[in-house]
């Protein structure tokens, strides 16, 4: 590579890194560390563990709440109540089992106190801060100490000594509805992109695919949808059918729609083995998780 194209190249660089940095003060598109899956080859001494919130993931700048897609939540101004000052990272939470009610609240721009007072907002780590994560979360257990907003919560963080420790805490979490867990590497800075500094434990795989058609039941199921027919982002074709209740299958998601399923490994054929519904990821330009 000569001179005149590294010198370009890395001026491209910088001035793309300054545009994400402007872009995510500017509350358009926060730059959120991202998760990888657990697939058992991390140091789990490395780690602090905390449950997985099935949640709609938010950042706080300091003023208001925002998407990762860079969308300000509606929210009643007493939600935000006493937050501090500094950026936050967290997740939009009802409690398990309850992520199709908390996108329902968040598209309706609902902010009546009454609609949220169970929805609290799951903490998890500084954005902005320098330091490690095991820094990070001390100065987010003193930021957060002596607080009085309710809605306000620091997601609780504890360490396992071994592998088998981190399934019991895994069979735990899911025997009492919860999806699984995160790992958060305790040496590690804030990183804003995808990374093994942040990994998810789940029982299972998950993946989005777009609806292409709906396909009819039969027997039980005649006059609903017996199956979707989605499309991967490889251009896969499948049937889902299975995860749905009955009120699902007689208002499916709609064609176009982006829905997450969940599957336990591939074929030969680079398919998803026993792939189940879990819910609709995006419906419409108002889903703005």
């Amino acid at each position: 590579m000569s001179r005149a194209i590294f010198l370009f190249v890395l001026a491209t660089v910088l001035a793309f890194g300054v545009v994400v940095a402007s872009v995510g003060h500017g509350r358009t598109v926060p730059a959120l560390t991202q998760a990888r899956v657990y697939q058992g080859e991390a140091d789990l001494s490395r780690y602090w563990v905390s449950e997985k919130f099935d949640g709609v993931r938010a950042y706080w700048d300091g003023e208001d709440l925002i998407s990762r897609h860079g969308n300000r939540f509606d929210v009643p101004a007493a939600f935000t109540r006493g937050f501090p000052e500094q950026p936050l990272d967290g997740e939009l939470w009802m409690g398990r089992g309850t992520f199709s009610r908390m996108v329902g609240l968040i598209n309706r721009h609902d902010t009546g106190p009454e609609h949220w007072r169970d929805v609290y907002y799951m903490v998890f780590d500084l954005p902005r801060a320098a330091g490690p994560f095991d820094e990070r979360l001390q100065t987010l257990r003193r930021l957060l100490k002596d607080h009085d907003n309710p809605h306000l919560r620091l997601v609780r963080q504890l360490k396992v000594p071994d592998r088998a420790a981190l399934d019991r805490r895994l069979e735990k979490v899911i025997e009492a509805g919860g999806e699984g867990l995160m790992l958060h590497r305790g040496d590690a800075p804030y990183r804003s992109y995808r990374s093994a500094d942040l990994l998810k434990v789940k029982p299972y795989q998950d993946a989005e695919a777009r609806v292409v058609a709906h396909l009819p039941g039969e027997g039980r199921l005649e006059g609903k949808m017996g199956a979707l027919l989605v499309e991967t982002a490889s251009g896969q074709h499948f049937r889902l059918g299975s995860g749905f209740n009955d009120a699902q299958r007689a208002e499916p998601p709609p064609i176009g729609s982006l829905v997450t399923y969940k599957f336990y490994g591939r074929t030969r054929h680079g398919l998803p083995r026993f792939p189940s519904f879990l819910r609709v990821r995006r419906q419409g330009p108002g889903f703005i998780r």
